[in-house]
């Protein structure tokens, strides 16, 4: 089951020309102490990197042929004429307008390719045990482990709030991060920003 959250910084369009600077489309949170201890997971990521299901507005200036709206595949790629498939997940809306503009240059002169995230699909973290609500949430912004514990309706009166652990993807194993609801609430813990695809148990 989804649940859609508000669109905030994350849902607003990211938009890189090719002739606009790679500026970072999200600004980062400044680094705390207590982020500094727990390798840096309490500040959200710079950018958004583009992940299967997004949708992407495709624009090359002067060709209406290769303007276009793609989803991308549960792959990760995208396909457009001329260049077939194409590699957009993980990457960035900077790296798949050059990745683009590299590409077609074999068929046209100096092409200017833009990037849009049109629709953001891929951000998804799970909440399993014992709260209100369990499921895979679709994120529109970075959120954090208080705030997806609170989307997920609270805890119900057997949950473990201090045995809380966050599965997070690391290559092809899970990291487990402990995480106690208690301390968090009273400053002690770092209440960080989850990742694409994590998991939050609650025993």
């Amino acid at each position: 089951m989804k649940h859609p959250i508000g669109y905030s910084l994350l849902a607003g369009t990211i938009f890189v020309s090719s002739v606009m600077a790679a500026d970072p489309v999200f600004a980062q949170a400044p680094r705390t102490e207590s982020s500094e201890r727990d390798g840096g997971r309490g500040a959200p990521p710079e950018v958004y990197r583009i992940g299967p299901e997004d949708q992407l507005q495709i624009s090359v200036w002067k060709n209406d042929a290769l303007t276009r709206s793609v989803p991308v595949r549960p792959d990760g790629k995208i396909s457009l004429p001329l260049l077939n498939d194409v590699q957009a997940a993980g990457l960035t809306a900077v790296e798949l307008r050059d990745v683009l503009t590299q590409k077609l240059g074999g068929y046209m002169p100096n092409p200017e390719v833009s990037v849009i995230v049109s629709d953001i699909r891929s951000f998804k973290v799970s909440v399993i045990g014992e709260v209100g609500h369990t499921g895979r949430f679709e994120l529109r912004s970075w959120t954090t482990v208080l705030d997806i514990l609170a989307l997920a309706g609270g805890f119900t009166q057997f949950a473990s709030r201090s045995k809380i652990v966050i599965l997070q993807p690391d290559g092809k194993t899970m990291k487990r991060i402990p995480f106690n609801y208690n301390k968090a609430l009273a400053g002690e813990q770092e209440n960080f920003y989850l990742r694409n695809g994590d998991i939050i148990l609650v025993p």
